[in-house]
């Protein structure tokens, strides 16, 4: 029997109309994927709407308020992993501040590959590239 999966919002934050940035953070060194590169974000509460986990999430981590959501753009799922990583698009009010990050960085569609990113941060990066 397949474990349900546990769904895990990934905040697609932009900024920018012709030169598009986009928020990216560094993972606390003890955690899993430690000093790796992510899109912000973190575990739905069970019966939780994505909406209500990014603003939730966000709000911990980053000290902004989540003004909207639209449709997840992609969703990956590492093989043997539990956890489903919904990359959705994000819009953000305030000043994104580390709270548990060790850093965060503005980046370019074409700078996120070089970057060291989490296996399923790497995936929607190299796939964001693509389009």
């Amino acid at each position: 029997m397949t474990a349900t999966p546990i769904r895990v919002v990934a905040a697609v934050v932009s900024r920018g109309e012709t030169a598009v940035e986009y928020l990216i953070c560094q993972r606390p060194r003890h955690k899993q994927h430690g000093g790796l590169w992510e899109f912000p974000g973190g575990k739905c509460e069970p019966g939780e709407s994505d909406l209500a986990a990014t603003q939730r999430e966000l709000r911990e981590e980053l000290g902004v308020t989540v003004t909207g959501v639209a449709a997840p753009l992609m969703i990956t799922r590492e093989s043997g992993s539990r956890y489903e990583i919904v990359f959705i698009p994000t819009s953000i009010d305030g000043n994104p501040t580390c709270h548990e990050h060790e850093a965060l960085q503005w980046c370019t569609a074409q700078a996120l590959p070089a970057l060291p990113l989490a296996p399923s941060d790497r995936a929607f990066a190299e796939w964001l590239v693509s389009r």
